[in-house]
């Protein structure tokens, strides 16, 4: 690389407007120089959950402002800026049409390159914000809306090892935090009833757990938790239930991850640096990750998490996979549509729905 390059990205994908400048040094150092996340939790709490008209209407009120902070920020100017990386897909399609006109809007108008990122591209480069990662390495994305192991080879280069055939687990935390009586978003508030909990005192359903490879489902223990609590009399027992449920996704976890493991093994054989990235919203919960560094330390995986703030929808990730598809040698595509559903790798098949072979 021959200049330093610098970034901005925009994230506006579901109910977070974020705009982030990100630089890549020439001796390849990432730093953040500007990283501003307004969230929506405010405005969706009393609904329960997102409503994708009011989100998107709420991104048209902050997009502008939320890009001036972030310029602001970096101490960097529009014309000082390398490319735009916009958050493309998937997501909520009227959501993401905010950001992609924002950002289109500013490269045309500065006469900068413009890419279109998947979201779940950014969550799976994350961690080359804190420190560099080799290609390849094994993921686990897991958030409100994906679940999956994946094999990631390079810029553009994904292999689906598994995914969830129904809920993603922050979805299944969310659902179980809404019949618990906990308000929206009331997934991160699990860990903390969990923490009071006895963790052995509900045996619930673990999906698939020794088939279907790495693949997951968290529907039939959502619907198990929604019967438990049909039965629930005091506080204690929400705290059990959520500390059952908690203890039992650990449990899953264990098993698909070892399965992934064997999986990415097999298609990497001479592999000498086994790194295990985990992220996603879902990754901030300290259980899951005090779970998973146990699983790893029995493996030869390195396993690596970005900080808490860095797991959660964010422009910061999307400006970097801007930078290093650009590094890529991938052409500017400002006429990319905005995509509500866009697989990382194109080529599995879709999993989702009744009539699966499992």
């Amino acid at each position: 690389m021959k200049k330093d390059l610098i970034f901005l990205g925009i994230e506006t994908s579901c109910d977070e407007t974020a705009a982030a400048v990100i630089k890549k040094t020439k001796s390849g150092k990432v730093k953040i120089l500007s990283n501003i996340v307004s969230s929506q939790e405010k405005i969706h709490k009393k609904f329960g959950g997102v409503v994708p008209e009011l989100a998107a209407r709420t991104h048209a009120e902050k997009i502008n402002h939320i890009i001036k902070r972030a310029i602001s920020k970096s101490k960097c100017s529009f014309e000082q800026l390398d490319g735009i990386a916009t958050t493309a897909g998937p997501g909520l399609l009227v959501c993401l049409m905010i950001g992609m006109t924002a950002g289109k809007t500013i490269a045309n108008f500065y006469n900068k390159p413009f890419y279109g990122i998947n979201h779940l591209e950014g969550h799976a480069l994350t961690m080359g914000l804190i420190k560099p990662i080799k290609f390849p390495y094994l993921l686990l994305l897991i958030s409100g809306g994906h679940s999956q192991f994946l094999s990631v080879n390079g810029i553009g280069k994904y292999k689906r090892l598994g995914t969830t055939i129904d809920d993603a687990l922050g979805e299944a935390f969310d659902k179980t935090a809404k019949i618990l009586g906990i308000k929206f978003p009331g997934g991160p508030m699990i860990e903390v009833y969990a923490k009071k909990g006895d963790p052995q005192a509900y045996n619930l359903p673990k999906p698939i757990l020794n088939r279907s490879g790495c693949n997951l489902s968290f529907a039939g223990l959502k619907t198990a938790v929604l019967n438990c609590s049909k039965k629930i009399k005091t506080k204690k027992d929400k705290y059990n239930l959520a500390s059952s449920f908690q203890n039992t996704i650990n449990e899953i976890l264990k098993v698909k991850c070892q399965k992934a493991f064997e999986m990415f093994l097999k298609d990497q054989k001479n592999l000498k640096d086994l790194n295990f990235i985990v992220s996603g919203g879902v990754a901030s919960n300290q259980s899951i990750r005090k779970n998973l560094k146990k699983i790893s330390l029995e493996t030869k995986f390195n396993i690596n998490f970005p900080p808490v703030g860095l797991c959660t929808d964010n422009a910061a990730m999307i400006a970097l996979a801007g930078i290093l598809n650009y590094q890529a040698g991938k052409k500017s595509n400002i006429d990319i549509s905005s995509q509500p559903r866009w697989p990382l790798d194109e080529k599995a098949p879709f999993m989702k729905g009744a009539g699966l072979i499992l």
